[in-house]
């Protein structure tokens, strides 16, 4: 999409591009400590009440994907 040197790339062709690149530097151990590190800060940053309506939502949506 971004090919001439005049044009400008796109947000969503920015993340997508940096996202592969990430997946190809990176291999699953770095993604289980990332993934650990954002759930410590969420939860040092949210309550219960967060949770519990987090929660509600995903089951929702779960519920919602088994009327098809």
């Amino acid at each position: 999409m971004a090919e001439k040197d005049n044009e400008k790339m796109s947000r969503e062709e920015a993340g997508r591009k940096g996202g592969e690149a990430t997946s190809e530097s990176h291999d699953k151990d770095f993604y289980e400590k990332i993934g650990k590190k954002g759930g410590e800060a969420t939860s040092e940053s949210h309550d219960k009440d967060f949770y519990e309506k987090i929660g509600k939502k995903g089951g929702e949506a779960t519920s919602d994907g088994d009327n098809n």
